[in-house]
């Protein structure tokens, strides 16, 4: 898969796991057990998808981390409040579903287009300058932008 096409497939893990876990947090739970505390891990996953687009690196990673985390408890409150109503059900799904795009992120960040990454200049190339500008940096120079190398006008 291209670069472009792992980060579209983590925005949109991220963002289906954010739907489920908002479905959990709405849904039906047995009696005693409540699923608003699904709230925040949803809107962290929705949240997510812009940090994982704007980030790179170890950031990035560090962010695919938490969300692995998060996912982990949101499961766990899942399987705490665990019944025949669908609200848990969800929210383990939902939680599973945010570690394994976490864990996606934080082992194939290097793999993963980065934002912005097509205007960076090459590591080992030297900056080419531009012509107009570069007459204009003569000038600001105090140098002669129409003599040639040995200071005669061409």
């Amino acid at each position: 898969m291209t670069p472009g096409r792992l980060l579209v497939a983590a925005c949109a893990g991220l963002a289906a796991s954010a739907g489920v876990l908002w479905g959990a947090s709405a849904a039906a739970w047995p009696a005693g057990a409540n699923g608003s505390g699904l709230t925040g891990p949803a809107l962290l996953a929705l949240a997510g998808v812009a940090g994982v687009v704007a980030a790179s690196g170890v950031v990035r990673r560090g962010l695919g981390v938490l969300l692995g985390l998060v996912g982990v408890l949101a499961a766990g409150v899942g399987v705490a409040g665990a019944g025949a109503a669908p609200g848990p059900w969800l929210a383990v799904g939902g939680g599973a579903l945010l570690v394994v795009t976490g864990t996606f992120v934080m082992l194939r960040e290097a793999a993963l287009a980065r934002f912005g990454a097509r205007y960076s200049a090459a590591g080992s190339q030297a900056a080419q300058r531009d012509p107009d500008r570069a007459a204009w940096q003569d000038l600001d120079a105090g140098r002669d932008p129409t003599a040639g190398p040995t200071g005669d006008p061409r």
